[in-house]
């Protein structure tokens, strides 16, 4: 891989991984509730599923999940549906017990499996088998260090985010402030759905 295609993938990870989208989104509210220590199963849980994706996606899958519109719509409409769900949980929680107990259980095998529903993960998968490891010398190589980047800036982009949202939570203790905040993830996460109803 020349340094030119290299800096090219660290790029398209820096944007995609640290833009919003439903991983991040998931990643600020749960450590925002729940504090960052509960965040950190979602936070390590992206990167293996990211890479799992990714790799399926190298050995074939992504070609059978384009070639199969049906296939295609049911994992948006299983992504959908679960980003919905997510939504109308939030939507009420107004209390960091509340919120962290009751509405935001998401574990380690819920944030691996939640990639293969993640239109956004499905995107950058296919852009980046299609980009930089089909039709190219040793794609095995290629794959391996495609895969370590993407690791690397999903991890990073998603620690972030839970940093940030831990640091919120004291502030977000006072008055109806974790409310109007749970509410406002909840309509990014319902953005992002929409979003994902037409991508």
């Amino acid at each position: 891989m020349t340094w030119q295609e290299f800096t090219a993938l660290l790029v398209l990870a820096s944007a995609m991984s640290f833009s919003p989208g439903p991983n991040t989104t998931l990643s600020t509210t749960l450590a925002a509730n729940g504090g960052l220590r509960r965040a950190m199963r979602f936070v390590c849980a992206v990167p293996v599923g990211w890479s799992l994706l990714l790799l399926l996606t190298a050995a074939g899958l992504g070609a059978l999940v384009t070639a199969a519109p049906a296939l295609r719509l049911a994992v948006k409409a299983a992504g959908i549906a679960y980003l919905l769900w997510m939504a109308w949980r939030l939507w009420g929680a107004d209390r960091m017990a509340q919120a962290s107990a009751a509405q935001l259980r998401v574990g380690f095998w819920q944030g691996v499996g939640l990639q293969f529903v993640n239109i956004k993960a499905w995107l950058l998968a296919l852009a980046i088998v299609a980009g930089w490891v089909s039709g190219q010398a040793q794609p095995m190589l290629r794959t391996g260090i495609v895969t370590g980047v993407m690791i690397l800036f999903a991890l990073a982009s998603n620690l972030a985010y839970a940093t940030a949202g831990a640091l919120l939570r004291g502030w977000l203790a006072q008055g109806r402030r974790l409310l109007m905040f749970n509410r406002a993830m909840a309509l990014l996460l319902v953005l992002t759905a929409a979003w994902m109803v037409k991508a």
